[in-house]
């Protein structure tokens, strides 16, 4: 992750040291050396994603300081690498707050052993549904006890392609559920941590004590949040979405939908790998989108512009 850019910009390599010396080891070497199970780690995973995509941030705004960003979003833990972008949050305590959400979100994971799912082919009112019917118990969002058995769509990642979140027993029912009720696909992910449900709810007080701690400020650019898919312009607005963020379902499939509605027809999609264009042109087939992470991707967007 991120070896060629830092290779072939020093202002990149910038970046992965500054988060070597942040988190005081080398995450770099981890990202690109291996062991792949340790980077899986989600306490490793999350810093990993959010230092790729600020050294192909940083290069992007040196080579392209012309090139301005209409809007900002980011997928789960991607939009704290967003309020990087949009000026709202300095690189280096986003750092620490990625890493401390990966931490909590371990810990509530071994409180609250949960999963999540893959379903394809179903709608969300269906899905809606079908979790409602395999959860038991009477918790509520964020209240979660060790004897509830919750689930609940987690990420709305695009039409037809949704992830379910919640107790082991619960998800098993949901799955099924979906199968019966005709997914295309339903597949129990290799993960223990039941990410946007209740089961965060052992995270919860501890994470959102850290962000009341981050130095957020308004946002320079918009930024569409996680939980309500509209823009966010001020600090409060952000803080609460964050501290609401674990818990709750990531409206990615609105979100791009309203920045189309805001006249946005091209994305880029900035850090590693190219998921969220392929998400985005499954939301809207007329989108151009560009991914930025390696130093093909500058050469290719420097022959666009």
């Amino acid at each position: 992750m991120g070896s060629e850019l830092a290779a072939a910009y020093p202002l990149a390599r910038e970046v992965f040291e500054q988060a070597d010396e942040i988190l005081g080891f080398s995450l770099s070497r981890l990202m690109w050396d291996g062991p792949e199970a340790e980077l899986n780690d989600t306490i490793n995973t999350q810093p990993a994603l959010m230092v790729h995509s600020v050294a192909a941030l940083r290069v992007l705004q040196a080579q392209f300081p012309d090139l301005k960003a209409a809007l900002v979003a980011g997928h789960s833990m991607g939009e704290l690498s967003a309020l990087v972008a949009a000026g709202a949050l300095p690189f280096p305590e986003a750092m620490r707050l990625v890493r401390t959400r990966g931490e909590l979100m371990k810990r509530a994971g071994k409180i609250s052993a949960g999963g999540m799912a893959a379903i394809m082919g179903l709608d969300i009112p269906t899905l809606e549904a079908i979790c409602a019917q395999a959860s038991l118990g009477e918790a509520s969002l964020g209240q979660a006890t060790s004897g509830d058995e919750i689930v609940q769509v987690a990420n709305d990642n695009c039409p037809g392609q949704v992830v379910i979140s919640g107790s082991r027993a619960a998800l098993e029912r949901a799955v099924a559920g979906a199968q019966a009720a005709g997914a295309r696909r339903a597949v129990i992910l290799a993960v223990s941590i039941a990410a946007h449900s209740p089961l965060m709810a052992h995270a919860q007080a501890d994470f959102s004590q850290a962000v009341d701690k981050a130095p957020l400020a308004d946002p320079v650019i918009p930024i569409i949040a996680n939980i309500t898919a509209r823009a966010m312009h001020t600090t409060a607005e952000v803080r609460a979405d964050l501290q609401g963020q674990l818990r709750s379902r990531v409206r990615w499939t609105e979100s791009v939908q309203y920045m189309v509605e805001q006249g946005v027809s091209t994305f880029i999609e900035i850090g590693s790998g190219s998921v969220l264009c392929g998400l985005i042109k499954r939301i809207d087939r007329d989108a151009t989108c560009l991914t930025l992470g390696t130093p093909q991707d500058f050469g290719k967007l420097g022959s666009l512009l």
